[in-house]
Order: C-alpha cells, then structure tokens, then sequence
C-alpha cells in the first residue's frame, strides 16, 4: 500500500513537477563515446607525464559531450563543431583577462552580454553562447598553463575528439538518421488513425501532438541539409517529397476523427507498411489491400493514403515539383546576416543578455571584494541557472542547488577512495556515461552527473582533494541566490507566464486560416505551410505552458488557467481541417458570410485573451445553417468563448 504524506507535509505541484524524472531512452551510442572521449584525452595524459593537460583536454570534451545530442551526421557537425570554436576564443579571452583586476571582471560581464544576446538566435547559437561564456569564466579564474594558446587548443582538441567518434560510422550509416527519422514520422500517423473516430478522445489527442512533434523533427532535420545541398540531393528530395505526402493523410485523420467512426485496422497497417519501405530506403511493398470508402471521410482518408503509397514506391522524383511546406531554408550567409541584425535590434535580445551581464557583474564584483577561493565556480553556476533559453529560471536553480548536492555525494567517494593517478582514467571511464544517460532525465540529473567529474578534473589541476567539496556546495548556492534575485526576483517578467501573450497570436493566427481554408486565392502550399506553422506554434505554446507549471505560486496557478484554451484551439484548428477535407471530397462549401463570421469572433478572442490576466467568459452569437461544413468549427469556438478561469 503507498505511504501517504501527512496533510502538512504534501509537497506542492511544482515541486513535484520538477522532481519528476522525464521518460527518455539511453542512446547507447553517446554513452559509449562519452566514456571514450573523456578517458582517452587524460590517459593520454598521464602516459606524457602532464595530467594538467590530459584534465584540460577532458574537460574540452566534456562541452563536446553535452552538445552530442543530434542523430543526423550533418547536424553533430554543426552542434558540436561550432560551439568549440566559439569555447576556443572565451577560454582565450578569460586567459588574457585572468589576474587583471577589474578589468577582468568587465571583460566577462561583456562576454555575459554577449552570450545571452546570441542565445536567442537558435539551439546552436544557444550552446555556442554558453560555452563562450563558460570558457571564459575559466579562463579569467583559473591559472591555466601558458602560452596563452595552449589551454584553447588543449579544450578544443578534446571536444574535437567526441565529434570524431561520433562520425567514424558515416560512411556506413549515410542518410539513415534521416530516412529513421521520416519513418517514425508515418508510424506516429498510423497510430494517430488507429484512434481516430473512437471514444479515445485523450488517446487521439496525444497521437495528434506525437505527430506534430514528429513531422517538426523530420521538417527540421531534412531542410537543414538540404538548404546546405541546393535542392541538387536526390535521397533528400525523395524524403521531402514523402514528408509532404503525409500531409494530407495527417489532414484527413480530424475528419475522421470528428465522424465519430473508427477506421477499418488495414488503413494505420498500411501506413504502417509504407513506413517500412521509408526506413528500408524503398523496399518492395506488396500491394495496398485497403477497404471501399464508403463516406466523405472515407473518401478522403483513401486518396490521400493512396497518394502518399505512389509517392514513397516511386522510383524517382522530380526536385521541381516539391514545395517546402515550412518554407526553403535561406543559404547560411543569408541567415547568419539575418540572425546578426535581429539580434542587434531585437528588444528581447537585449533584455536577455542584460540580465546575464547583470547577474556574471554581480558574481565577479563579490568574489573579487571577497575571498572565495576557486570563485569561478560562482559564475558558472550562474550561467548554467540564468541562461534564459532553458527555462524557468526559479526551477533551474532548485535544481541546481538539488543536483549539486547529489552530484557532492558521489564526488565525495571518488576523491576519497580513489587514488590520483591511474585510478582516476577509471573513475572517469565510469563517471563520463552517466551524462548522456540522466541528461534526458532533466536538468537535476544531468547537473548531478556531471558535477563529480567536474570536480574529479578540477582535483587533477588543483590538486586539492576532498577540500573542494564544501567551498564547491557554497560557491553553487551562493550562484544559485544571486540568479533567483538578480535574475528573477528583479525582473517583474518572471512573475508572469508568456503563455497569454503566444496564445493570443495562435488564435490570431487561426482565424487567418479559417479565412485562407476556405478561400479561393490561396494556393494549396500556401495552405499547408500556414497549417503546418500554426501547429508548431502550438506546440511552442504547449512546452512553453509546461515550463510554467514548474513555477511557484502565482505564476504556475496563472499558467493553469490557460491551460483549456490551449487545448480548445487545438480543437478548432482540427475542426477547420476537417471541415476543408469535407469540401475538398464533396461537401457544400461555407458561404463567404459563414467563414468571415468565424473568423471575426476567432479575432476577438485573441484580443480578449491578449488584454486578460485571467479567462473570462465571453458571449459568442455565431449562428449558420444546422448541415454546414462549419458547424462542429462554430461549436469549437462557441466553447473556447465560453471558458472562465478558475477562482
């Protein structure tokens, strides 16, 4: 029987929430080159007599491991390359900086500015920004070995070593990340129709959001590399034409679904099979045995299936004829300018790498005026705490301080029973897995993985044993209240949720697509990438609404409150789909009079939503013809009207 907490003693939500382990495989592979990459760099080491550097080069490789987390061989490229480069030249300028006073500490607060403002520009940039930072936060507060050039090729070296292993299998696995990658793009589709049309209503909606974050995944992944290859990749425009024929089948599934009947078991199976000949890069198919559509929405779901099947058994396809349906990537030079001038202009930008700059300032003017030996560690705390792009703020600190702590244990055993030396190529080798491995887990259980072996380097440098311990526990707590203050407290921001704010853009966004759904000068691409946007947005919102949740009172209970609304666009962008299948497949189109209607009263909500700090109910009169196409849409929006917050 479970052991109940007392009354008084049930921890809150958001708490828990934060202590939940998140569900995640391992990824065998990262392990295993995690304990190569560290181990090797200071066996080797050793072997020369300068375990300094072998320590350097392992905790180069340690950035390298973090940013080991793309299937694709292209993007490891990308995510582990560029932000070495970018770790290169903050450990040269904290090198320059370290032992000048003042002028140290205004070298990093700028370098602060700098990384927070670049975080915003993407997932790249972001762990280019951190290990820019991090880098140089070393630099300036570590003695590191001269010349000044060493220490950077050193930690470079290291980090270019996990991206070695981590491509040693591309001339064997060339195209499967991607071609995996579509494939389970068809599965989550064929789950989403096995449960379409039932009473499962959470079963479907789940499926739903699977294939969202599926198709963004795949979408991401192949225009990354075929904005690099110029459309000239035959293998990547196959898997983009086949991504693209899934799309219909995905627009199908709502009406299905609204229908209210399920879908005979050979429609998922022969999606299930079409994604076999994906994954097996066109293997032979038998022939599609599929049932006689009976209805609109069998209708619907039997050409659009048999569509994708030509798509994905034909031989060959011609690049001119597929259209992005989340637009062509731009070439990298247009991009990178693109990126540098929103960065420049962006309010947002600013405001992150202000606050960053204000807390590091803070960190580097108090050590500086009192003497905390080994105070890096102060400032790294922050960086890794504030970095705004990772979320809560509040929550990463609890966690901080929580994984610190139990990282502290495991460091305690190691330097104590361990002795340096050879022992320690060991102790790594075991240590250095456990990084990829709890790094899905959540920010608790990486910071707990990788605190020991942080300390386990350090003591190779320093030399100080188990007297780090304790000074390590302050300097993190102490990282940890100057974010919450400094970074938290004193930015009203962070008492309010953006959560409002996205969804009111979402809905604008709907009724633009209501409007584009049922309109006759609007191309059917056109369509596809405002639907296929607008689902991203949404999924946007809804991990942004997660973050929430982990905050304390207010700020989680407001977070809460949207939380129908969410659900209830999501409802009416379904709705609008299948309403669209419907007319595409037989159906009476709305009158011009019926859409605008919809979309006017979509309009409102989205002011509404943008002006309340809570949901209020709003009368809704939308009225049309009882066997209109629009009808379960009117009712969808009737219901999101009707939502009031709870009190």
């Amino acid at each position: 029987m479970p052991r109940e907490f007392p009354i008084g003693l049930t921890p809150p939500d958001w708490l828990v929430r934060n202590l939940k382990p998140q569900q995640a495989p391992v990824n065998w592979a990262a392990v295993t080159r995690a304990a190569l990459a560290m181990a090797l760099p200071l066996a080797l080491g050793l072997a020369a007599g300068r375990p300094a550097y072998g320590a350097l080069a392992s905790m180069g490789a340690l950035s390298g491991v973090i940013g080991d987390t793309a299937d694709a061989y292209r993007m490891r490229i990308l995510n582990i390359a560029v932000p070495q480069l970018f770790g290169a030249v903050g450990v040269t300028l904290g090198t320059l900086a370290y032992g000048h006073g003042w002028y140290a500490v205004a070298a990093v607060t700028g370098v602060a500015l700098l990384s927070g403002m670049i975080s915003t520009i993407g997932a790249v940039a972001s762990v280019s920004g951190l290990l820019l930072l991090l880098n140089c936060v070393v630099g300036a507060g570590l003695p590191l070995p001269s010349p000044w050039w060493l220490a950077p090729a050193l930690m470079t070296g290291g980090g270019l070593l996990v991206l070695l292993l981590a491509l040693l299998s591309w001339p064997l696995r060339a195209g499967v990340p991607e071609r995996t990658a579509v494939a389970a793009t068809y599965r989550t589709v064929a789950a989403l129709l096995a449960v379409a049309g039932t009473d499962r209503t959470e079963q479907y909606e789940e499926a739903r959001r699977a294939v969202t974050q599926s198709l963004n995944e795949s979408y991401d992944l192949i225009l990354a590399r075929r904005a690099r290859h110029h459309g000239r990749s035959r293998e990547l425009t196959r898997l983009l034409a086949q991504l693209n024929a899934i799309t219909p089948v995905i627009e199908a599934a709502p009406a299905a679904h609204l229908a209210a009947r399920p879908l005979p078991a050979r429609i998922p199976e022969a999606v299930r099979l079409l994604a076999r000949s994906v994954e097996g890069n066109g293997t032979p198919l038998p022939p599609l045995r599929l049932p006689l559509p009976t209805t609109e929405t069998g209708r619907a779901v039997d050409h659009a299936l048999r569509h994708t099947a030509e798509v994905v058994t034909a031989p060959d396809v011609d690049p001119r004829g597929i259209d992005d349906r989340l637009g062509r990537p731009a070439a990298l030079g247009i991009r990178t300018a693109r990126a540098a001038r929103n960065v420049v202009l962006s309010a947002n930008s600013w405001r992150y790498g202000v606050r960053l700059a204000v807390c590091i300032g803070i960190a580097q003017a108090l050590v500086s005026l009192i003497p905390v030996p080994r105070s890096y560690w102060v400032a790294l705390t922050i960086t890794f705490v504030l970095k705004p792009d990772f979320g809560s703020v509040f929550s990463r600190a609890l966690l901080r301080a929580l994984g610190t702590v139990a990282g502290l244990v495991v460091a305690a055993v190691v330097l104590a029973e361990v002795p340096p030396g050879w022992w320690d190529v060991a102790a790594l080798f075991l240590l250095a897995p456990l990084i990829p491995a709890l790094t899905p887990r959540g920010y608790g259980y990486q910071t707990m993985a990788i605190t020991p072996v942080i300390l386990l380097l350090s003591d190779i440098l320093n030399h100080q044993g188990t007297a780090l311990l304790l000074p390590r526990l302050t300097d993190s707590l102490l990282g940890c209240a100057i974010a919450l203050i400094a970074g938290y407290l004193l930015w009203p921001e962070s008492w309010h949720t953006r959560v409002g704010d996205r969804l009111a853009d979402a809905v604008a966004d709907t009724a633009a697509y209501v409007e584009a759904a049922f309109g006759p000068a609007t191309e059917p691409a056109a369509r596809a990438r405002m639907r296929r946007r607008l689902y991203r947005d949404l999924s946007v919102i809804r991990t942004e609404f997660q973050r929430a949740l982990t905050e304390p009172p207010p700020t989680g209970r407001r977070a809460a409150a949207w939380w129908p609304l969410v659900v209830a666009v999501e409802r009416i962008v379904d709705a609008t789909t299948a309403a669209r299948v419907r007319v595409r497949h037989g159906a009476a189109p709305p009158s011009a009079g019926e859409v605008s209607q919809v979309a006017l009263q979509l309009r409102e909500l989205s002011e509404g939503v943008r002006r309340a700090e809570s949901l209020t109910a709003v009368r809704t009169d939308l009225t049309g013809p009882s066997g209109s196409v629009l009808e379960p849409l009117r009712q969808e929006v009737a219901a999101a009207r009707a939502l009031t917050s709870p009190h």
